[in-house]
């Protein structure tokens, strides 16, 4: 019998989580089912514990459950800590351990897949909600040569700057007006309500790369926008979905995927 892992969030139903988890593990040959679980608002650790008791051996957690899996966890990584936000679980036999792939999955697939250079980068994050403070630790980890947090309300970036302290410096979107980055990622959901974060124009350097992370059909808002500002390289998040997967697919089987194959495979489909 295959062991059984899922998906959990609200909504759920347009997760390509099973796609890429069946894909993995027709890949490595491990026995893996992978679904999808909708979980009530107020009912997640009712809903974790359900499935871990039909014999679950690890989930995903999508929104908006992951700072309460954070909660949920009696063991976490480091990351997952540094985040305070868990997207990956794993149980245990005398443990839930939680861990965010978030970050890694974003760096993973701008440094192995679009061949852009961290390390000494001007980089600046739009946003300041769960999504950046997901992918914080491992933008930081990369050792870019400044990492700003930039957020429509100036205190949550400034909240969020302290929480990580030096180089992470926050400013307001005005503020940035003068400034030039090598990398700007977009973690806001702005995308999603068909616009795209009020930025001031020139902030992309020469041969800069704009990032989304978020994904659809088409150029999202804010790719469009760095398109017309001169950014030399676009790129969605697609390629994080996959990437953060095949971290998760590690931390549950301690076997690594190619990625490579199915996030073209995700490409061809969209």
């Amino acid at each position: 019998m295959p062991d059984r892992y899922a998906v959990v969030g609200n909504p759920v139903a347009h997760s390509k989580s099973p796609l890429i988890h069946a894909e993995f593990a027709r890949q490595t040959g491990e026995p893996v089912e992978y679904g999808r679980v909708l979980a009530p608002l107020d009912a997640f650790a009712a809903t974790i514990e359900r499935f871990r008791a039909e014999g679950g051996k690890g989930a995903n957690v999508t929104l908006p459950f992951k700072e309460e899996a954070f909660r949920l966890a009696t063991r976490l990584s480091d990351r997952a800590r540094r985040a305070e936000a868990v997207n990956t679980l794993r149980f245990d036999a005398d443990a839930i351990f939680g861990d965010n792939t978030d970050g890694v999955g974003l760096v993973n697939d701008l440094v192995r897949n679009l061949g852009v250079k961290l390390a000494g980068a001007r980089i600046l994050l739009v946003g300041a909600g769960g999504a950046a403070r997901g992918v914080t630790p491992s933008l930081l980890e990369a050792k870019p040569a400044s990492l700003t947090v930039a957020n429509r309300t100036v205190p949550r970036a400034e909240e969020l700057a302290r929480a990580f302290g030096a180089p992470l410096v926050a400013r307001s979107f005005a503020a940035l007006a003068g400034e030039q980055f090598d990398v700007i990622v977009n973690a806001t959901s702005a995308s999603l309500a068909g616009e795209a974060p009020a930025l001031p124009a020139g902030l992309y350097a020469l041969g800069a790369t704009a990032y989304d992370m978020m994904y659809g059909k088409g150029e999202t808002p804010f790719l469009a926008s760095a398109r017309a500002q001169g950014a030399a390289r676009l790129a969605d998040g697609l390629g994080m979905l996959v990437e953060q997967a095949a971290e998760s697919f590690f931390i549950w089987r301690g076997v690594r995927p190619d990625t490579a194959p199915v996030l073209a495979l995700l490409r061809s489909l969209a």
